[in-house]
């Protein structure tokens, strides 16, 4: 049962709740439905790439990104979504990119209710409307539905396995924890770089409850839901490419991070005789920059790369008009208070320690070294917003009840009614 001050006006008020849920995603959906109406959407490069790679793969059978030949350089979770759609309404009598849009609307509001379901799980009635209600206007969750770009579906396939995750370990059954693996695999087909978190996720398990033999065999099961998932890419590596090779082989990501500050022409090694081969460059570069210039680089790594990356908020693909959800001098303190309150938030789940926050958090701290290895784009930042967004809230409310017993004398308990054991 929730407990705090601020639920008890929702508790025995069922309708409400449902009334006010309901108002909070008609808004999220006229929001995402009007902007996507109302503007121009700009086409960026990648996704002309999808579009060429989708039509290949249709007609010639061929799965080849950027190239006419078979290779594995995206992974198939976001071409293959696509492709679907493709199918589903004729592409070669109707543009797909209206219905792409739309169903990635479809997919950003069920991401919108999985973060209230999980808020509430955390913090209680209170809290799951507020990550709804801001969840439902934050710029990036509905400029993003119109970029045909991986940002909403892999968010959606993330946060749904973050969930399931977390009823896993509580359920502790097989068939949550496949479910779990099932989710991360797809999510993995979409950007490889979040199979780590399949790893992190038991390991803070472990950490919670010390037993070792428990937490193996949920990471065991998870490993074999994901590897169904991931079986057929890896098979097709290995048969057509000759590559065991679960995730993509783009380079260009880790090579481009070794230029600091977006900066293409600093000539720091002769790029030519290395004759295309984007690993060595990027090695060659590093092993130079960390010798000759190793602050720079050094900050260039940690601090230059996370300022980057998280500083503003993901734009989408571009539009014309511009749609302001805020006007538009507002456009980024939304996204710069959450981000900075982060790491507020981040300090005190430490010091709180409730277990299940304390995994919100390791995930994104993990992914935010995970990107310091590769190019820096703020376009990074989407994914592990949902999650900032409920550690943000729930935080929040702490410091609300916190000042409101301090200044009231009245003891008021945490409204955390599911802490994992």
């Amino acid at each position: 049962m929730e407990s705090s001050f601020w639920s008890k006006s929702f508790r025995g008020n069922k309708p409400v709740v449902i009334i006010l849920l309901l108002v909070i995603f008609l808004l999220a959906a006229y929001l995402r439905v009007d902007f996507l109406r109302s503007v121009t959407h700009q086409v960026s490069h990648d996704t002309q790439y999808y579009d060429k790679m989708v039509k290949q793969v249709l007609e010639q059978g061929v799965y080849g990104y950027k190239s006419t030949e078979s290779n594995a350089q995206v992974t198939p979770g976001y071409p293959m979504f696509m492709a679907a759609i493709y199918v589903l309404i004729d592409y070669k009598h109707h543009d797909p990119a209206p219905y792409i849009r739309y169903s990635q609307v479809i997919l950003s509001l069920i991401t919108l209710y999985f973060m209230y379901r999980l808020a509430r799980k955390l913090g209680g009635t209170a809290a799951g409307l507020l990550t709804a209600l801001v969840g439902a206007v934050y710029p990036s969750f509905i400029w993003s539905n119109g970029a045909i770009l991986t940002e909403v579906l892999c968010t959606f396939f993330l946060f749904s396995y973050l969930y399931l995750q977390i009823v896993a370990f509580e359920k502790k059954t097989w068939l949550w924890a496949a479910l779990s693996g099932v989710l991360l695999g797809l999510t993995v087909l979409t950007r490889p770089e979040f199979l780590p978190l399949i790893f992190v996720s038991h390991a803070v398990y472990w950490l919670w409850t010390r037993k070792w033999k428990e937490a193996l065999k949920l990471l065991v099961i998870s490993l074999i839901g994901a590897g169904v998932i991931l079986s057929p890419w890896l098979i097709r590596n290995v048969i057509t490419l000759h590559q065991f090779n679960v995730a993509s082989t783009q380079v260009n990501p880790f090579k481009a991070g070794t230029f600091p500050y977006h900066n293409y022409d600093d000539g720091l090694v002769d790029t030519k005789q290395y004759n295309g081969d984007q690993m060595a460059v990027a090695k060659a570069r590093l092993k130079k920059g960390f010798t000759e210039q190793p602050m720079y680089f050094l900050k260039w790594y940690t601090i230059g790369k996370l300022d980057y990356t998280y500083s503003k908020m993901y734009f989408g693909a571009g539009h014309k008009p511009y749609y302001s959800v805020f006007p538009y001098a507002m456009r980024n303190v939304l996204h710069v208070s959450l981000i900075y309150f982060f790491l507020l938030a981040m300090i005190a789940s430490l010091i709180r320690y409730r277990r299940t926050e304390f995994l919100l958090v390791a995930v994104v701290i993990v992914m935010s070294l995970l990107r310091l290895l590769f190019v820096p784009e703020y376009r990074y930042n989407y994914t592990v917003m949902p999650v900032i967004i409920i550690v943000d809230i729930l935080v929040f409310l702490a410091i609300i009840r916190w000042a409101y017993a301090r200044f009231t004398g009245k003891s008021i308990p945490d409204p955390n009614p599911n802490q994992i054991t």
